[in-house]
C-alpha cells in the first residue's frame, strides 16, 4: 500500500462523532410516509509548519487535519415493528499525490445497514471497529491536527500511536442493546485485518470485539465511561491477540476532563484491527482537559504509548473558536518526543460542518 493510501486509512472517526462534536445534525432531504433521507458533511484545511529537530527537516504545507473531508448519507424507514436504515460515508483527500497531480482519492469508511426493534439494534456492513472506538471518538483534538506526519500526503494523526490505536473500519456484524439505566452493550464479529492472503483464509481468525458504555447526567454536568475489549488470532504464526481499552469523561460548568487508556498484546499500536505476528505488549493513555465559554474552547492534551519499553508521547495545546454553529477556526501547537526524536508543529485552520 502506498503512503498516501495508508495515511487516508489512518484517519480515525465516524461522521456522526464529528457532527456531535460540532453540535450539528444532517440536512433532511426527504421525510414522508415513515421514510427519511439526510446528508451531512465536513470540510477542513490547515496551514502547518513542522520542525523535526533530529533531522533538521522543516515543512510548510496546506493540508487536511485529523479528519479528512467527507460527505455522508443516511436513510431510515419504519417497517412495522422494525426501523430499517443505513449509512454510507465517503472520505476525500484535498491533497493530491506526489507523482499523480490530480489523484485525490476517495475512501468509503462506512457502508452498513441497521435493523432496530425492541431487542436493540443489529448492524451489518462496514463501520468503525468497537475496540478503542470511544477512546478515539472522545479525543478533544478530533477537529484539529494532532501528531505531525512529515511523510504524509494526507492527514495528520491526532493521538493515534501516542494515546490510542485507530479503530479502523472493517466488515462486521454487530449487536447493540437498547440503553438500560445509562448502560449500553455492543458486541460484534469483525473481519480480520488480513482478509484473503496468499494462503486463503489461513492468516487470521475473525476478530471478536465488545464495548460497554455508561452515561448519566448530574446537576450541572454529565459523566460517561466505557470499557471495551478485543480478541483474535493469527493462525499462521499461532499468535493470540487481546486488548482492553477504557476511559471516562466528566463535564461541568464549561470544564471537561477526559482520561482514557489501553493495554494490549499482539495488536498494532497504530491499527487496532491488525493482529501482529508476535505477542508484542503495548499500552498507552491520553489525558485531556478543556474549558468552553461563549464559543471559545481551550484544550490541553498529553498522550503516551509504551511499546516494548520504547516510549512515544505528545503534548498539545489548542484553541477552537465557533464563528457560528457550522464554522470553527482552530489554532494548535503539538510537541512530539519519540525515543528522543523531537518534532514540533503549529497549525492554523478552519473546519466547516453541517
Amino acid at each position: 500500500m502506498n503512503n498516501k493510501k495508508l495515511m487516508l486509512k489512518l484517519c480515525p472517526v465516524a461522521l456522526s462523532v464529528a457532527m456531535a462534536t460540532q453540535a450539528q445534525a444532517g440536512i433532511t432531504l426527504y421525510d414522508q410516509d415513515g421514510t427519511s433521507f439526510s446528508a451531512d458533511g465536513h470540510f477542513n484545511a490547515f496551514f502547518t509548519a513542522t520542525d523535526n529537530e533530529a533531522t533538521g527537516e522543516k515543512q510548510q504545507r496546506v493540508r487536511m487535519g485529523f479528519l479528512p473531508n467527507y460527505i455522508g448519507f443516511n436513510v431510515s424507514k419504519q417497517a412495522g415493528d422494525l426501523t430499517v436504515g443505513g449509512r454510507s460515508s465517503f472520505w476525500v483527500s484535498i491533497n493530491d499525490g506526489h507523482t499523480t497531480p490530480t489523484n485525490s482519492g476517495i475512501d468509503v469508511r462506512q457502508f452498513y445497514a441497521t435493523v432496530d426493534g425492541d431487542f436493540g439494534q443489529v448492524l451489518f456492513g462496514k463501520d468503525f471497529g468497537l475496540y478503542a472506538r470511544s477512546n478515539i471518538f472522545s479525543d478533544e483534538l478530533l477537529l484539529g491536527t494532532g501528531l505531525p506526519s512529515l511523510d504524509s500526503g494526507i492527514v495528520t494523526l491526532g493521538n493515534i500511536s501516542v494515546g490510542y490505536p485507530y479503530a479502523q473500519p472493517r466488515a462486521q456484524i454487530t449487536y447493540r442493546t437498547k440503553p438500560m439505566n445509562g448502560f449500553q452493550i455492543a458486541a460484534g464479529i469483525l473481519d480480520p485485518s488480513s482478509g484473503e492472503s496468499a494462503d486463503s483464509n489461513t492468516n487470521n481468525s475473525a476478530r471478536v470485539e465488545a464495548e460497554v458504555t455508561y452515561a448519566t447526567d448530574f446537576e450541572g454536568g454529565k459523566f460517561n465511561a466505557w470499557v471495551g475489549g478485543a480478541a483474535g488470532e493469527n493462525d499462521a504464526s499461532d499468535i493470540d491477540a487481546s486488548g482492553l481499552a477504557y476511559g471516562a469523561r466528566v463535564a461541568f460548568g464549561g470544564f471537561q476532563l477526559t482520561a482514557s487508556g489501553y493495554d494490549q498484546e499482539g495488536i498494532d499500536t497504530t491499527f487496532a484491527g491488525n493482529t501482529l505476528t508476535a505477542e508484542t505488549e503495548s499500552d498507552g493513555y491520553l489525558v485531556q482537559g478543556s474549558y468552553s465559554v461563549d464559543g471559545h474552547r481551550f484544550v490541553l492534551s498529553h498522550g503516551q504509548t509504551d511499546l516494548n519499553g520504547s516510549e512515544k508521547e505528545m503534548d498539545s495545546v489548542a484553541y477552537f473558536y465557533d464563528v457560528n454553529s457550522n464554522l470553527k477556526l482552530i489554532v494548535e501547537y503539538d510537541m512530539v518526543d519519540s525515543a528522543g526524536d523531537e518534532t514540533d508543529q503549529i497549525a492554523v485552520g478552519a473546519s466547516l460542518s453541517w
